[in-house]
This record gives C-alpha cells, sequence and structure tokens, in this order.
C-alpha cells in the first residue's frame, strides 16, 4: 500500500513539504472554516485540491506570509 506523501511530519529528498487545513489553521490561529470561506473567496494561499483533500504547499505559505510582512509604524 503506498503512503500519502502529503503529510507535514515526513518528506523525501527533493520532496515539497505540505499542511493540510487543520495544520495551517493552528499556524496561524484561525478556524479551518475561515480556511474554507477564504478559499470559496479565491483569497489567502494557493492550495491543491485532491479529491476530497486540501493541502497547502508549504512555500504558498511562507510566500503568503512574506507578502503580507508589514513594518512597524507602517
Amino acid at each position: 500500500m503506498m503512503r500519502n506523501h502529503l503529510s507535514a511530519g515526513r518528506q523525501s529528498v527533493g520532496a515539497t513539504r505540505h499542511l493540510n487545513q487543520r495544520e495551517l489553521a493552528a499556524r496561524w490561529g484561525v478556524s479551518v472554516r475561515t480556511l474554507e470561506r477564504w478559499r470559496l473567496l479565491k483569497e489567502g494561499p494557493g492550495f491543491l485540491k485532491l479529491g476530497a483533500r486540501v493541502a497547502y504547499r508549504l512555500e504558498d505559505i511562507e510566500a503568503y506570509e512574506a507578502a503580507r510582512l508589514r513594518q512597524g509604524g507602517r
């Protein structure tokens, strides 16, 4: 049986790391429902839809965070 490679805890050489929506919600302190709403509104980071599963590439999450980084006083 083939193991799903979209787990954040397991990574093979050259593999892209992914977070599921629960993991991303915990990282950002938002609800899973907020992430679902953002997907419907085409907001938030890019995501992969694999059947009923949703996965976010770590590189897309980090790019989204970097694009929203604000310096103090601005």
